[in-house]
């Protein structure tokens, strides 16, 4: 069976916690209605959310895939279709490794002058414009 890229549903939450807990990215702000998920055989195998924070401001976060999986393109895809549906502006903060990965969709790094009120505390900030 292909791979499978969709919006996620509310029975979707505990893996979604499950495989961003095992990532080791932030778990904060897991909201389900703004993940998509890679599904395989039926198996959510990776996913990606856009989060609206407050000041306005919109980020790619929460990017993983399952490690048996990884370097398979499932991350790209996710994050492709991400970018599908958005409009505007888009911010992520990433390790610093992972640069070269996100500048190949757009994003660039921004100076610190130019973060959001949100990211004002982070470094480093990308955009995608």
């Amino acid at each position: 069976m292909p791979l499978t890229i969709r919006v996620a549903a509310e029975q979707d939450q505990r893996t979604i916690r499950r495989i961003v807990r095992e990532a080791n990215i932030n778990p904060s702000n897991l909201s389900w209605p703004h993940f998509m998920v890679a599904e395989l055989d039926g198996e959510i195998v990776g996913t990606s959310q856009v989060k609206p924070h407050r000041d306005g401001s919109r980020e790619l976060a929460s990017v993983a895939v399952v490690p048996r999986l990884q370097r398979e393109g499932i991350g790209t895809r996710l994050i492709e279709a991400q970018l599908a549906r958005e409009t505007g502006v888009l911010h992520l903060t990433c390790r610093h490794q992972l640069q070269g990965y996100y500048e190949r969709f757009g994003f660039t790094l921004i100076a610190r002058g130019e973060y959001p009120p949100y990211f004002a505390r982070m470094v480093p900030v990308f955009n995608r414009i």
